[in-house]
């Protein structure tokens, strides 16, 4: 099976500039066959809860999720690998180093949440990197804020659109998927990124 893209949507990216080097960038729709995909990796994925050390206690993480090495491991879905290689072709080059590795999250409802956080494990407090999201189900809030404080943006992911954020944005930006009290359904996170970046 392949993964359809809208090549249209595809050449008509929003990117914005956030400041010193940080950008987003907005691909709506940019996946068409989101429906299905959603319904197959909510049956395949190997989902797992996780457990964290927060404010002097051992709490359950708000959503479920799954790791993936695309590279050396084999994927828990084709699709994966197929997006990975789409998302390569485009943005590769500007990256200096192709997107390696997926990880999964399960937003189940408005309970489920991420806190505030970069994904800088593994990089240097210099280095830029690039992590795109593909978004799949219920639309949720996606936030960002600079790091210290500041004006923040809250932008609606919705259903098959892809996010990117690059530049300096993991380093200098925070982003999170806040909980809502309204009724929504469950969403995943498909978020692609390099070697050593989670």
């Amino acid at each position: 099976m392949s993964v359809t893209v809208q090549t249209s949507l595809f050449d008509l990216a929003d990117r914005r500039q956030l400041g010193n080097g940080a950008w987003i960038e907005v691909r709506s729709g940019w996946l068409t066959d989101a429906d299905e995909l959603f319904d197959e990796l909510m049956d395949v994925i190997p989902w797992r809860a996780e457990r964290r050390h927060m404010y002097d206690k051992v709490l359950d993480v708000p959503r479920l999720v799954s790791f993936h090495n695309l590279v050396d491991e084999p994927p828990p879905h084709p699709r994966l690998k197929q997006i990975r290689r789409r998302l390569n072709d485009a943005y590769a080059g500007e990256l200096g180093e192709p997107f390696v590795t997926a990880g999964l999250c399960l937003y189940r409802d408005g309970d489920d949440s991420v806190a505030w956080h970069g994904d800088t494990i593994g990089r240097s407090s210099t280095e830029d990197t690039m992590v795109a999201i593909v978004s799949l189900g219920a639309t949720r809030v996606f936030a960002l804020r600079p790091r210290g404080g500041g004006r923040s943006l809250r932008l609606q992911h919705r259903h098959g659109d892809l996010l990117v954020m690059g530049g300096s944005c993991q380093r200098t930006w925070e982003h999170s998927i806040p909980k809502t009290s309204r009724p929504v359904g469950p969403r995943i996170s498909i978020q692609f990124r390099p070697h050593d970046v989670r």
